[in-house]
């Protein structure tokens, strides 16, 4: 009895071991191609031999109104051999009579897509008999278990912990200095509400059109996809879903107001009396609402360059600190500007001119790095640049960049410092006759060096003078005869 006992669980065991390693099918039901006005319309999935973790919005149907959504499940043993199914039905109202079309559509089950051809649906009367397939449809395991066919389940809704909120990282910016916003939906370790997000990118792209300030750069953090993230406030833990994030810089002093913004959720309702082969859940929608945000931009201290500089916290890197070359032989210097801030605006450092050192217009490079709240980078001028005169050559003297520094509120300057060491004779002469004089001397060559003769300039002259008598005459005569 043990022997037959131990080999029936062992059969059993082999046999359960082999059903799951089934491969996973996927099916897509479409509803019946008519139903009355009084009927619903479904997309059914069915997964087999594996659990729906995750799946995609269903597709919208013209002149459908989505009615919910709901579950079930289903294992069977034949002949020891054991399989499971898992369903997902979304229910459609029809709002009028006629025929619509379902156009071919896709959905992602477990990250997967499976595509659908669609149908044609045709809405008729109202329906006497609940006879076809649809939401109010018998269920065929009610007198199985004992349940009235009558009865519905009845849906309860659950106290959510959970909002949605617009934050700045500061109310008090300086013109030109970059605050970040974010848009996130946040849920409580405790909160016990299913939700689901609903139409993100649509809602996004109405949000942003409220949100963003008409008259300020955005460098945007480019959110592709929705992760969860865990973080602590006032001692409490929560799941954090960022939704945007991008940082603004102000071109103008003024107020930045950032109106009440709501954002829809998919909130589900669950069953009061749960059961395994009905709908255990139903579809609702909870709107959230963020709280109103002003940003202040103060204007920069008086300046003369207070409308050309960058804001920001700034250094210099260079490629070079001590170098030695020959009189008239070029190198390649980078003027590095690296820090937080408006990277994109930066320009050029301003270049003292003179007679002793050349440059040329620089060749430009920059990196932008968007992250952890901020915008940093670096842009890099970098020059080709000759020395005509032997001796120490300091480039502070010739480059200088202006910045103002918003955390300690002042104006400051970055210099080289880099100190070239140049040997050799002097290149002044040479490096002035190489030069191009243009204008009138690029003309000497091409002209004639002969003297113009002046006695036909006299000539033109008096024949110019007499036509312009006999005219005046001419037309004397003609006001006399008129009279």
């Amino acid at each position: 009895m043990i022997k037959t006992l131990i080999q029936f669980l062992f059969v059993c065991g082999f046999f359960l071991i082999s059903g799951i390693t089934l491969a996973q099918e996927v099916e897509i039901e479409l509803g019946s191609d008519e139903i009355g006005l009084n009927e619903t319309f479904t997309i059914k999935v069915t997964l087999s031999n594996e659990k729906i973790k995750s799946y995609d919005q269903f597709p919208d149907i013209p002149s459908f109104q989505k009615q919910g959504i709901s579950q079930s499940s289903s294992m069977n043993l034949i002949n020891g051999q054991m399989s499971s199914t898992n369903s997902i039905i979304q229910y459609y109202k029809p709002s009028r009579k006629g025929e619509f079309t379902l156009p071919s559509f896709e959905v992602a089950i477990n990250g997967k897509n499976y595509s659908s051809p669609g149908k044609t649906i045709t809405v008729g009367d109202p329906a006497v008999s609940s006879g076809r397939s649809g939401r109010n449809s018998v269920d065929p395991f009610a007198d199985f278990f004992g349940r009235s066919q009558a009865s519905e389940p009845e849906y309860v809704e659950l106290d959510d912990d959970a909002f949605f909120s617009v934050s700045v990282d500061k109310e008090e910016v300086y013109q030109g200095e970059g605050f970040n916003l974010s848009l996130a939906f946040y849920m409580s370790e405790a909160n016990q509400a299913p939700f689901q997000f609903h139409e993100p990118g649509r809602q996004l792209d109405d949000i942003l059109k409220k949100i963003k300030p008409a008259n300020a750069w955005e460098e945007n953090f480019n959110i592709t996809n929705i992760e969860p993230e865990q973080v602590t406030i006032n001692g409490k833990r929560w799941t954090k879903f960022k939704v945007y994030e991008a940082t603004f810089f102000p071109f103008s002093d003024g107020q930045i107001e950032i109106p009440q913004i709501p954002w829809e959720m998919i909130k589900y309702r669950v069953a009061k009396n749960p059961t395994f082969f009905g709908a255990n859940r139903q579809e609702d929608f909870k709107t959230f609402y963020s709280n109103p945000k002003t940003i202040t931009v103060k204007p920069l201290p008086p300046h003369p360059l207070k409308n050309e500089v960058s804001v920001g916290q700034f250094q210099l890197r260079e490629n070079i600190k001590n170098i030695e070359v020959e009189t008239g032989q070029g190198f390649d210097y980078s003027f590095g500007i690296t820090g937080v801030g408006n990277i994109n605006a930066i320009s050029a450092p301003k270049r003292v001119s003179s007679a002793n050192i050349n440059t040329y217009d620089p060749n430009v490079r920059q990196q932008i790095n968007r992250g952890y709240g901020r915008v940093s980078g670096i842009k890099e001028f970098n020059y080709y640049i000759t020395i005509n005169e032997a001796g120490e050559v300091d480039l502070a003297n010739n480059f200088e960049w202006i910045y103002f520094d918003p955390e300690k509120a002042v104006y400051d300057t970055l210099k080289p410092a880099a100190q070239i060491t140049v040997v050799g004779e002097s290149k002044v002469n040479q490096a002035i006759s190489s030069q191009r004089l243009g204008g009138l001397y690029d003309r000497i060559s091409s002209e004639d060096n002969r003297f113009l003769n002046e006695k036909y300039k006299y000539y033109f002259t008096a024949a110019i003078n007499v036509l312009l008598l006999l005219a005046v005459g001419l037309l004397a005569l003609l006001i006399i005869r008129k009279k």
